[in-house]
């Protein structure tokens, strides 16, 4: 008859060989990955490394004179953090100072270039519809066709797949004036002398043909900024529409195939704000980098209803201009309409197309930004500091070791191999994590780790003094390491999760640096759960298997004597006379 199995109850032998085995695949699989990915020395922030210093100062634009305050400031400092850190850039330090400024610190090592080019970009995105374009670089400065040609070249394709994945590729070339027409427009599409651009923003198939220079002084000063406006001038450029509104027709310029072309635009129509999400892929037709974008609900009805009327125009009014802050990023034709999505394709390269996707997924910047300063920070201070905290959590460790040896005894060569166990797992880690996540170790994130030794020897010290308790109540080794385990996990658990559950607020609550602290202490205090239950526990079980701790030698840490623990009292017999018969 078959038995039913009895469960294995509190002082049952565990299977040790299982948990240690795990641990040892994960320190094999930790270090693999470290070869694997080249990374030996975990990244470092700009208080160890030193780096790049960047301040920013807002700028006041006309009509907004009370643009620069707390909650504008506190806003830009929140999406160039954003940009910055999202482009990988580990532990950059965003914060404001004063009434107008924003203080960017990027660590050395990281894509200090690629940042500092976004830290100050505005991200003001708008598309506007093409009225005229011509050639922007004057003669003897690379256009070789000075002299506009009366033909008109498209701009580029727009394809509306049956896959709903509408785009717009950009592939036009610089190419000169189109002859003079009005078609669908309130604005003409060439500056000859007697048909000039409106600045009025009127927009309908039933526009009519605006009046010319000398009945409009507004489209004769815009026509003359225009024909002025030399493309290849970065001061130029940016005055051309200073105090323009989105509402407004505006002059601007962009590349195309390494020529300039400056375009006189229409009233925006579309804005970034319309724009829910971007992102740089790789075209799988020609295999060149765009920037793929997903409009918002009411931003697609808009993009549908512009590209509705712009496929029934002429070239080059059927294109709209894609302009981020106040450049033509691309322009594109349009022959269908287009609605949720749209792919912004030209001459990019894989760096410049994630940038555009990064500014364009956080958004515009509020105000208006300038380099003030650009400085180079050491790392001297930091080294310093540095060595001086490694030096005390040696001095710590070191104090440690010393009462491990003198109270635990033998006891202590599991603590100490614990010790070892999980500063593996965190060097690790933390190397993996910063190509992984950009986790960068601060200061701060130093005196987390060093914090956490005190965390780790506390969870060894509540089981082996489990243990000795079992001991004193009279059980021999074996049964007391297994018998005292249950008692010292439930310890050792509330204790970690008080612990990470302080991490985890003050990572929360924090910003800048302490969140570095918060991070690694949080860190270590789960890799203390995984190498007591991992390595501590099935290293006790099998080390009470052997003569040293099972016979109470008294270097074991578990001598029975030296516990206090009294040896069971024997009753003896005297040995009695036998009685004599005749006595009795």
């Amino acid at each position: 008859m078959a038995t039913p199995k009895k469960s294995r109850g509190a002082g049952a032998p565990s299977k040790p060989g299982r948990a240690l085995g795990l641990i040892v695949i994960i320190m094999v699989a930790l270090v693999g990955g470290m070869f694997a990915s080249g990374t030996f020395t975990p990244r470092l922030g700009i208080d160890l490394a030193g780096g790049t210093s960047i301040t920013l100062e807002a700028k006041n634009e006309p009509g907004k004179p009370n643009a620069i305050n707390k909650t504008n400031m506190d806003t830009a400092a929140d999406i160039i953090n954003r940009r910055v850190n999202g482009m990988g850039v580990s532990e950059a330090e965003v914060q404001t100072q004063g009434k107008s400024n924003i203080i960017v610190n990027i660590p050395r090592g990281t894509n200090e270039k690629q940042a500092r080019e976004q830290v100050g970009t505005t991200a003001q995105l708008y598309f506007r519809p093409v009225l005229t374009m011509t050639s922007g670089q004057p003669a003897g400065k690379g256009d070789k066709s000075a002299t506009p040609s009366p033909s008109a070249s498209t701009g580029g394709k727009a394809t509306d797949k049956a896959t709903g994945s509408d785009k717009a590729t950009d592939k036009s070339t610089a190419t000169p004036t189109p002859s003079a027409t009005t078609q669908g427009r309130a604005v003409t599409d060439s500056l000859k002398a007697d048909a000039t651009p409106s600045a009025s923003a009127k927009t309908g198939d039933d526009a009519q043909a605006t009046p010319s220079a000398s009945t409009d002084p507004a489209t004769a000063a815009l026509q003359k900024k225009f024909m002025q406006l030399d493309c290849t001038d970065k001061a130029a450029r940016t005055k051309i529409n200073e105090g323009a509104k989105s509402s407004d027709p505006i002059i601007a310029c962009g590349q195309s195939q390494g020529q300039w072309q400056k375009y006189v635009l229409g009233p925006s129509e579309v804005g970034g704000k319309d724009v829910k999400k971007s992102q740089a892929t790789i075209n799988q037709q020609n295999g060149q980098w765009v920037v793929n974008m997903e409009f918002t609900g009411t931003g697609s009805k808009k993009f549908a209803a512009t590209t509705s009327k712009l496929k029934s125009q002429q070239s080059p009014m059927n294109q709209f201009a894609i302009v981020l802050d106040g450049d033509v990023v691309s322009a594109p034709s349009v022959s269908s309409t287009l609605s949720q999505n749209a792919e912004i394709s030209g001459s990019f390269t894989q760096e410049s197309a994630q940038d555009l996707a990064n500014v364009l997924s956080y958004g515009a910047l509020p105000l208006t930004f300038h380099e003030q300063s650009v400085t180079s920070v050491t790392a001297a201070l930091g080294g310093e500091q540095l060595n001086a905290g490694l030096i005390a959590g040696a001095i710590g460790l070191a104090l440690v070791i010393i009462y491990l040896v003198v109270y635990y005894r033998g006891l202590s060569l599991v603590a100490l191999a614990s010790l070892l166990t999980s500063g593996i797992l965190t060097y690790t880690l933390m190397t993996l994590l910063g190509p992984a996540i950009g986790f960068a170790l601060n200061l701060p994130a130093v005196c987390g780790a060093i914090v956490a030794i005190g965390i780790t020897a506390d969870s060894f010290i509540v089981y082996f003094e489990r243990i000795r308790d079992e001991i004193r109540e009279g059980r021999t080794v074996r049964p007391a390491v297994e018998r005292a385990w249950p008692r010292a996990r439930r310890t050792i658990l509330v204790s970690d999760f008080v612990s990470f559950l302080a991490a985890a607020v003050l990572y929360i609550v924090t910003v800048g640096k302490v969140q570095g602290f918060a991070f690694t202490l949080g860190l270590t205090t789960l890799l203390d759960i995984v190498v007591v239950f991992l390595f501590t526990k099935p290293l006790m079980t099998l080390l009470a298997r052997t003569k040293f701790f099972t016979s109470g030698h008294k270097w074991s840490g578990l001598d029975p004597k030296r516990l206090g623990v009294q040896p069971p009292l024997r009753r003896t017999r005297r040995a009695t006379r036998p009685v004599d018969p005749k006595e009795a």
